[in-house]
């Protein structure tokens, strides 16, 4: 693992170590033994609604705060999970937030977008953008606030970055503390720095990413976190990832997906988000059907939260809503 700069000092934003708990009853759903099946809840790690982004950004925000930093500025989707989690961690740091988000304004209500509000966060607008013109317009947003004395820093889209893996490495060891005998941890694959950090201690043949559609070459993005973060080069082809659960793209509700949702709902009572965490799990039900998962090992689903996105996601909402039981008892 690289050494630390004098610019990647730690900013701590979560409650650690996040639990580890069993699902018995979703493994047995799922075709494997009661005790195979594991989640561990970064879904609860504390700040802002939790989730995994606040691994990241202990890192990214702490190197922040030692260049001198007074506002924090990043990109996203309207949903983004990185962007409330920026909005929350600069609330509790006492910085400003910039959010540079993909859109325009009424093209999403609720959900993150009603929580990067609540903690303060001022919203930008920059249209129907690819990922280069949205990360052209954070950077102009940065120039303007130098222009007016502030002290911006650039939060990478997800928090990916080599320093922001730093936050996964850590989890990866925890992990081997709480489950030294695990076989395969599951995650979802977004902007590809929680994947990237977990191979640092667990190696590429016990992480089994799902891709998400939020990045064009998932392994290659993985890959160079990786290598960066390892110090050692990390082949694309080596990374264990499955690209079979993105459907029409980043932001629809595959009946996979939708399927996954409700089986954890209702046999485990935790909830999952309709763009990551379900169809992480959707991946993990084709991988034990397809027998790369299989029974009598330990399998861990990391959870990477996600919550408050369900209630911004009209699709999802509108089928839960058909599929509730409003008959009389």
């Amino acid at each position: 693992m690289t050494s630390d700069s004098p610019t990647s000092q730690r900013a701590v934003l979560g409650t650690w170590p996040t639990p580890l708990e069993p699902m018995p009853r979703l493994a047995r759903a799922v075709g494997l033994g009661a005790g195979d099946l594991w989640v561990k809840r970064d879904d609860l790690t504390g700040l802002g609604g939790g989730g995994n982004k606040v691994r990241k950004l202990e890192w990214t925000c702490g190197a922040a705060l030692a260049d001198g930093a007074t506002a924090l500025v990043t990109t996203g989707a309207p949903q983004s999970n990185h962007a409330r989690l920026t909005a929350a961690a600069g609330a509790r740091l006492g910085l400003d937030v910039v959010l540079v988000l993909a859109g325009a304004p009424g093209s999403s209500t609720s959900g993150n977008l009603a929580l990067d509000g609540l903690f303060g966060a001022t919203v930008v607008w920059a249209g129907d953008v690819d990922d280069k013109a949205l990360d052209s317009s954070a950077e102009q947003v940065a120039e303007e606030l130098r222009g007016r004395g502030a002290v911006p820093a650039l939060i990478p889209f997800g928090g990916s970055s080599v320093l922001g893996a730093r936050g996964y490495a850590e989890c990866g060891r925890e992990l081997l503390v709480q489950a030294p005998d695990l076989a395969t941890v599951v995650v979802a694959v977004g902007s590809g720095g929680t994947m990237a950090g977990l191979l640092d201690p667990l190696g590429s043949a016990r992480v089994l990413g799902v891709h998400c559609g939020a990045v064009t070459d998932p392994a290659r993005t993985v890959s160079e976190l990786a290598s960066g973060l390892s110090g050692t080069h990390c082949a694309p082809e080596s990374v264990r990832l499955r690209s079979d659960q993105v459907g029409d793209g980043y932001g629809t509700l595959t009946e996979a997906a939708m399927g996954a949702l409700t089986l954890t709902a209702r046999t485990e009572g935790i909830v999952l988000d309709p763009i990551y965490t379900a169809r992480a799990m959707a991946g993990l039900i084709a991988a034990v059907e397809e027998g790369e998962v299989v029974p009598g090992q330990r399998t861990i689903f990391l959870h990477s939260g996600g919550m408050p996105g369900l209630f911004g996601h009209a699709a999802t909402l509108a089928e839960l809503e058909e599929a509730l039981d409003l008959s009389n008892p």
